[in-house]
């Protein structure tokens, strides 16, 4: 297992880090596209979809991200967008976890369907979006979510006794999520300390041109959706009986399975540059 994760992770970072730091942004989002159609497949499985209609999915949520695309052009004018899909998750999490595993599939199978590709696409816009804006945009965003989730895993393994949502997720742990939100107030504090004043566009300074007093509670409610994020893919695996949204990945599981706390932050993170 292990070995296989190295080497899926390995091949990953060959791929993607030279299409993040190309000089446009086409070979990072056509790259990303590809995965965001695993995770479209990924979706239909997970709500009782078949095999064939499944990879129809994907293929079709594909297609549409792809003439979005083409219609509006990468660097399109989206931050009326934001409000709307940082808003939706800001309703919906609650919503769902309070509900629980067996309140999801009360929810009717179209709505379900439909609303996690809406979410799913709108992340991979958001990162699009974020990677137009620049490499130091895109990567203060992934890092706030990277940092939370190392953070997490240390301080929930290390002190972790309560837990956060058993019924869900039961590794997780009041603790770990503690631990996540310092490990990035640490990682804000430190990048708005040594940033030079002319430093490129980013999520920290952004929130730091705000004042203390807000970036703090927006910051916070970052990590919060990051793992509500995870919570939420968690609570869909288990109504479907999957421990992994696929297989994708060897050694790590779907592309939802890594991109789950993202789906959140990064229409939020837009949100918060774009005010």
């Amino acid at each position: 297992m292990l070995k296989q994760r190295i080497i899926t992770a390995v091949i990953l970072l060959a791929l993607l880090l030279p299409a993040l730091f190309y000089p446009s942004p086409e070979p990072f989002c056509a790259l990303t596209l590809v995965l965001i159609v695993g995770a479209g497949w990924e979706w239909a499985r997970l709500n009782g979809c078949g095999p064939v209609a499944s990879r129809w999915a994907g293929g079709l949520l594909g297609l549409v991200l792809v003439l979005v695309w083409w219609v509006f052009g990468l660097d399109a004018d989206s931050r009326w967008l934001w409000p709307l899909a940082g808003g939706l998750w800001l309703v919906i999490t609650p919503w769902l976890l309070r509900r629980g595993v067996a309140g999801w599939t009360l929810v009717p199978r179209g709505l379900r369907l439909t609303l996690g590709w809406c979410l799913i696409g709108l992340a991979w816009w958001a990162m699009v979006q974020a990677r137009v804006s620049g490499v130091t945009m895109l990567l203060s965003i992934l890092l706030l979510v990277w940092v939370a989730d190392i953070a997490a895993y240390f301080g929930g393994k290390a002190f972790g006794r309560r837990k956060l949502a058993p019924n869900i997720s039961p590794g997780k742990s009041w603790a770990g999520a503690y631990s996540g939100a310092v490990g990035v107030l640490a990682l804000a504090l430190a990048w708005v300390t040594w940033s030079a004043p002319d430093a490129p566009a980013n999520l920290y300074g952004a929130l730091w041109s705000w004042g203390p007093l807000v970036a703090l509670p927006v910051l916070l409610l970052l990590v919060a959706m990051s793992v509500a994020g995870d919570l939420v893919e968690s609570l869909v695996k288990r109504s479907a009986g999957m421990k992994d949204s696929s297989q994708l990945l060897p050694g790590h599981g779907g592309v939802l399975d890594r991109v789950d706390a993202l789906l959140p932050v990064l229409p939020l993170a837009m949100w918060v540059v774009t005010w």
